[in-house]
C-alpha cells in the first residue's frame, strides 16, 4: 500500500469525471462484461486441479483418460476464454481512451481558441500544458487500464469464494481468513486522513511558493549576494513540511506494514495451510479442496493491491477531470450576430472602465481619440493601466462600462477574425512559434508567397539575417533559427508588416535590444507605421518624445494629454517623469525616435 497527500475528490469532480466518460461509457460496460466473463473462466485451472487430483488419488481404480481429457480441455479452454476476453478488453478500453483523448484535446483547442487573448496573459502556459497532458494522461489510466483491471481483480478471488462456499462454507471463510485483519487495520489508518491531506497540501503549496518567489528573483538576489537569505524561506517551508509530513507517517507507516503483512501472499498461504491441514484432520473436508482453498487464497494479495491502486488512480482521475472541466467551462469571447466592418482607422475609447476581478478598477472614465495617420503614446507610472488600455483595443478583453469604436462600429460588433485584419500589435515580449521563419511571419496571412514573406523582411530589415541561416528561410525556429532578441523582434514587426493592419498597437519593440538592434529596428518601425493608426505604450520616454499626442495615465486614469512641448510646459506628472528619466536633460524638448515615425 501507498499513502497519499491528494484530497479526497469532491462531489462536483466526481461529476465532472462522469461527463467526461458519458462518451465512452457503453464501451467501458461492454470491456468491463468481457473482463468478467474472461475472469469467471480463469476458475477453470483451480476447479481442474481439484478434480484432476481426485482423480488421480482415487484408490484402486485407473484415471479415466477420457475425464482427464475432458478435465484438461476445460482448463485449456478457461484460459484461452480468460486470454482472448481480457485481450479484447483492453482493446476495447484503449480504442475508447483514443477516441475520449481526441474528443478532449479538440475540445480544448475549440474552447481556447475562442477565449479572450487577456486569459493568457492571465494563465501560466503550463495550466494548458497540464490539462493536455497530465490531466488527461490520468484520465487515461482510468479509462484504458483501471475498470477492466479492477472488474477482473475482484472477480477472479469472488468467484473462487463461491466456488470453495459450493464445496464447502467453512472453506470459504477460510480463504477469506486475513481480510477482516486489514479492514480494521486500514480504517484505523484512514481515519483523519482528509485533514492531514489538506495540512500537507498547504505544506507544499508553501514550498511551491517560496520556490517561485526565489526563482522570480534570482538575478537580483544574486547580484546583492543574499543568496542564503533567499534560501531560507525555502528551506523553512521545506523544514516545517518534513517535520509535520514525518509526525503523520512515521505512526501510519507501522499500521500500513501491518495491513500490507494481513493480506501478503506468504501470511495468507500459511494461514489457508494451517487452516485446511486442521480441516482435514477433524475430517470436515478433502485435503484436495484444502490445497485447492489456499491457492484460491493467494489471488486475493494482487486483487487486494490492485483495486488500491486503481482507488488511488480515481482519485487522481477524479481530481483532473475537475481540472479538466473548469478549463473547458472557461468563458469565451461573444462573437456577435449580425457582425459589422470598420469603415476607417478611427479610434475612440468612450468612458471605457474596466477590472480583472470585478472589484478593483484597473481604468476608469477613460475617453479618447486616436486619429489615422497619428501616434498616440501611453505613458505614467507602473500599473496606471497603459497595457491594459491598449489591449483592451486587440479586445484581449471586454470593457465593463463604456465602447472602444472602431471606424464607427462597436468592437464587441466587430467578428475577432476581421477585428485582427484592422489591428496589429508588436510587443517588446516577443512570441515566435516552432516553425519556420517563414510560416512565423505567415502567421499574418497563411496564404502569402514567399516573395511576399521575403518583401516583408526586407522592409523589417532581417531579410539578410534569414537568408544566413542554414535553412533560410525554411530554417525553423529554435531548431536550426537561433536568433538574438533584436532578431527576432524584426520577425514579429515582418509579421506586422505583412499583415498591413490599418491600426497598430506598440509596445516599446526595443526595450531590450542591444543598440544596433535598436537601430535597425527603428529603421523596420518606420516603414511600419507610416499612415496607420499607431497606438504606443512607452516605457522609455525618449521614444515617444515626437509623438502626436501623450496621454498621461495615473492610477487608471487620464491625468493630462499634449505633445512632449506641452506637457513639459504643464508642469505636472508628464514633466516630473520625464525629469526623473533624464535628470541632464530635463529641460530638453526635442523630439527623438519617432519624430520621423510620426510624420
Amino acid at each position: 500500500m501507498t499513502t497519499t497527500t491528494q484530497q479526497p475528490p469532491a462531489e462536483p469532480d466526481r461529476k465532472a469525471l462522469s461527463v467526461l466518460l458519458a462518451p465512452v461509457r457503453g464501451s467501458l460496460v461492454c470491456a468491463v462484461i468481457l473482463q468478467v466473463i474472461g475472469a469467471v473462466a480463469a476458475i477453470a485451472p483451480f476447479v481442474g486441479i481439484a478434480e484432476l487430483t481426485k482423480i488421480f488419488l482415487a484408490d484402486g481404480a485407473a484415471a479415466p483418460a477420457g475425464a482427464v481429457w475432458a478435465i484438461t480441455a476445460l482448463v485449456i479452454g478457461g484460459l484461452a476464454v480468460r486470454t482472448l476476453l481480457s485481450g479484447a478488453a483492453l482493446s476495447i478500453t484503449h480504442f475508447a481512451d483514443g477516441r475520449m483523448q481526441g474528443v478532449l484535446r479538440r475540445r480544448i483547442v475549440e474552447r481556447l481558441g475562442r477565449v479572450p487573448l487577456g486569459w493568457f496573459t492571465q494563465h501560466a502556459s503550463g495550466l494548458v500544458r497540464k490539462a493536455t497532458q497530465n490531466d488527461i494522461n490520468d484520465v487515461h489510466y482510468l479509462v484504458a487500464h483501471g475498470a477492466v483491471e479492477t472488474a477482473a481483480a475482484i472477480t477472479v478471488p469472488v468467484a473462487g469464494v463461491l466456488y470453495l462456499l459450493w464445496l464447502d462454507w467453512r472453506l470459504a471463510i477460510l480463504g477469506v481468513i486475513t481480510i477482516p485483519i486489514y479492514l480494521v487495520v486500514y480504517v484505523v489508518m484512514t481515519r483523519g486522513m482528509g485533514e492531514k491531506m489538506r495540512e500537507m497540501n498547504a505544506g507544499i503549496a508553501r514550498i511551491s511558493q517560496t520556490i517561485v518567489e526565489f526563482v522570480s528573483g534570482i538575478a537580483v538576489v544574486k547580484t546583492f549576494g543574499q543568496t542564503g537569505r533567499a534560501h531560507q524561506a525555502y528551506r523553512d517551508a521545506a523544514i516545517d513540511f518534513g517535520d509535520a509530513y514525518e509526525g503523520w507517517v512515521r505512526p501510519m507507516l507501522r499500521t500500513d506494514a501491518l495491513a500490507t503483512i494481513a493480506v501478503s501472499a506468504p501470511v495468507v498461504l500459511l494461514a489457508d495451510l494451517v487452516g485446511g491441514a486442521w480441516f482435514v484432520m477433524n475430517g470436515w473436508v478433502d485435503p484436495v479442496d484444502a490445497v485447492v482453498t489456499a491457492l484460491v487464497a493467494m489471488t486475493l494479495p494482487v486483487a487486494i493491491m490492485t483495486v488500491s491502486f486503481s482507488m488511488q488512480a480515481r482519485r487522481e482521475a477524479v481530481a483532473a477531470a475537475g481540472r479538466l472541466t473548469e478549463l473547458l467551462q472557461t468563458p469565451v469571447l461573444p462573437e456577435p450576430a449580425r457582425p459589422e466592418i470598420p469603415v476607417s482607422a478611427q479610434v475612440r475609447f468612450e468612458n471605457v472602465s474596466f477590472s480583472y476581478d470585478g472589484e478593483h478598477p484597473v481604468l476608469e472614465g477613460i475617453t479618447l481619440d486616436l486619429e489615422p495617420g497619428t501616434v498616440t503614446a501611453l505613458v505614467g507610472p507602473s500599473g496606471s493601466g497603459k497595457s491594459t488600455l491598449a489591449t483592451l483595443l486587440a479586445r484581449f478583453s471586454d470593457v465593463d462600462e463604456g465602447s472602444i469604436v472602431i471606424g464607427g462600429v462597436d468592437l464587441r460588433r466587430i467578428a475577432t477574425a476581421e477585428l485582427y485584419r484592422h489591428v496589429g500589435l508588436v510587443l517588446q515580449d516577443v512570441q515566435l512559434v516552432a516553425a519556420s521563419v517563414a510560416d512565423n511571419i505567415r502567421l499574418s496571412r497563411p496564404d502569402a508567397t514567399l516573395e511576399e514573406v521575403r518583401a516583408a523582411a526586407r522592409a523589417a530589415q532581417i531579410d539578410e539575417r534569414v537568408l544566413a541561416l542554414p535553412r533560410g528561410y525554411d530554417s525553423v525556429i529554435g531548431d536550426d533559427a537561433l536568433l538574438s532578441g533584436g532578431e527576432a523582434q524584426r520577425v514579429s514587426i515582418a509579421r506586422a508588416i505583412l499583415a498591413d493592419p490599418p491600426i497598430l498597437i506598440l509596445d516599446e519593440a526595443t526595450a531590450f535590444a542591444d543598440p544596433e538592434s535598436e537601430a535597425r529596428i527603428q529603421d523596420a518601425l518606420a516603414h511600419l507605421v507610416g499612415g496607420r493608426t499607431l497606438l504606443v505604450i512607452a516605457h522609455r520616454l525618449s521614444t515617444i518624445a515626437g509623438a502626436d499626442r501623450i496621454v498621461v495615465l495615473d492610477h487608471g486614469r487620464i491625468a493630462e494629454t499634449g505633445t512632449h512641448g506641452e506637457l513639459l510646459a504643464h508642469d505636472g506628472v508628464y514633466a516630473r517623469m520625464w525629469q526623473a528619466h533624464q535628470p541632464s536633460t530635463a529641460t530638453d524638448t526635442t523630439p527623438t525616435d519617432l519624430e520621423g515615425v510620426s510624420r
